[in-house]
């Protein structure tokens, strides 16, 4: 059995992943930047006795990570497998969105998994066995408006780990890009949320909201993605890219069976021939979605 650290374990993705890890006899390092607001996963771990620990790390912290990572090690021993699930979100156009919002999205999202990486690579490297997953999103590979600055993130943090692969590789350190598409999250229902500013001449933000909310009408747990990373530490697997959910390898090849200006039409049309477009094709009626949202 591995001994695996998790980052944003605190719900979502990070909650579910260390509970199937540790219900299947994994050792599992759960690291949430605090543990008091999220006492579900400790709750868990106690009432079934499950082999986890919680630390306190923050992963735009240099210090934090470096420090947390060390004291694991000197006290559980050799991590395994680390799991960079720790992300945040943010949505508006590019024109709108504050400066400090890319920068805030980038910092956790791809400097966050890079501090993770470079904190526990040197030990498996020396060892010569490790594996390192990287949840993504299929937002690391299609960007949509208004998501801009969350696609660019994750867009970034696919190109390090298919660099990363290849180095890592050579010391026989695994490397894996998890995929999700829309899962049942937090952060997936405060997108299906969002209402544009009434100022704003970008109509994305609330066709976004829209098409989220469908999705939600028939919710994906986020133990789908759980299952996905124990079958990549379990299985032995050299595969790089695993798209997870429903609607995520679906989605991944409609768009790849466009071409980028088809895509970018796609995007700008107007309300009317988007919605139709989107219920064309996804056979949900987003429209009315959006309808429902604006009475709520």
């Amino acid at each position: 059995m591995a001994s695996v650290l998790i980052t944003g374990a605190s719900r979502g993705i990070g909650l579910a992943t260390a509970l199937i890890l540790a219900r299947n006899g994994h050792k599992v390092c759960a690291t949430m930047r605090d543990p008091g607001r999220s006492p579900q996963l400790r709750e868990t771990a106690e009432k079934e006795r499950l082999p986890i620990t919680i630390s306190t790390m923050d992963v735009d912290s240099d210090a934090s990570v470096r420090e947390t990572i060390a004291s694991i090690q000197k006290s559980q021993g050799p991590l395994d497998v680390l799991v960079n699930n720790a992300g945040v979100e943010g949505s508006g156009p590019v024109e709108e969105l504050p400066l400090p919002e890319f920068r805030r999205i980038m910092e956790t999202n791809y400097f966050g998994a890079l501090r993770c990486i470079q904190g526990v690579l040197p030990e498996m490297r020396n060892r010569r066995s490790g594996c390192i997953i990287n949840i993504t999103s299929v937002a690391g590979r299609v960007s949509s408006a208004p998501m801009s600055a969350y696609a660019a993130s994750k867009f970034a943090l696919e190109a390090l780990s298919e660099g990363l692969a290849q180095e890592a590789k050579m010391f026989n350190v695994r490397v894996a890009i998890v995929q999700p598409g829309v899962i049942d999250t937090e952060m997936a229902r405060g997108l299906s949320g969002r209402t544009e500013s009434a100022s704003s001449p970008y109509p994305q933000t609330d066709r976004l909201a829209a098409l989220f909310a469908a999705s939600l009408q028939k919710p994906t747990p986020p133990t789908v993605v759980g299952e996905k990373i124990r079958e990549i530490i379990e299985s032995g697997t050299w595969k790089l890219r695993h798209p997870v959910g429903p609607d995520a390898e679906g989605y991944l090849q409609w768009r790849a069976s466009m071409t980028d200006e088809q895509w970018v039409d796609w995007n700008a049309a107007d309300d009317d021939t988007w919605y139709e477009s989107t219920q064309r094709t996804f056979g949900v009626d987003v429209r009315a979605q959006a309808a429902r949202k604006r009475q709520a």
